[in-house]
């Protein structure tokens, strides 16, 4: 027979692992749905207001980067696909979050997934500290980076891509 305190030792082992696993959860549903630490300070907000909706409304006309060609961002594939966004000179912010610019249905997407900003003239892509990672074609997003026309960006089951 075993010994009734090797038993009871057993079970504090058990329970004490299942709290922990408990606790695990929490903390990763809790990352889910409030991000994590952002490693770049948010700029300060000059896109229009939040948008409840996919399919932002019309935004006034401001100038676009000098050289960059680019005119709009297009859902290619994924649950909005077909969306499209004028790009009009300032940032876009994507994620699932409902002040994004760009608010993906996307369980695959954190709440402040990633942001499209111009810089001297080309388009940028950075995450912003996501889960599940932003891609530019087939590498994955680490530091700020220049996205050509035509390039997939992918964002969790979501594809995107800048258009002329």
């Amino acid at each position: 027979m075993v010994p009734e305190a090797v038993i009871v030792v057993l079970r504090l082992v058990v329970l004490i692992l299942l709290w922990g696993f408990v606790l695990a959860a929490v903390v990763a549903v809790r990352h889910d749905v409030f991000g994590g630490r952002r490693m770049t300070p948010a700029p300060p907000r000059s896109a229009p207001p939040p948008q409840a909706a996919a399919k932002p409304k019309p935004t006034p006309a401001r100038k676009e980067p000098a050289g960059s060609g680019v005119r709009r961002l297009v859902v290619t594939d994924g649950p909005l696909a077909g969306t499209t966004l004028q790009l009009v000179g300032g940032s876009i912010s994507i994620g699932r979050a409902p002040d994004s610019t760009l608010v993906l249905t996307d369980d695959f997407a954190s709440s402040h997934h990633a942001r499209i900003s111009p810089r001297g003239g080309e388009w940028i892509v950075e995450d912003l500290g996501s889960t599940n990672g932003t891609f530019v074609g087939r590498n994955r997003v680490r530091e700020p980076v220049t996205v050509p026309p035509g390039t997939p960006i992918r964002i969790g089951r979501t594809v995107l891509e800048l258009r002329p």
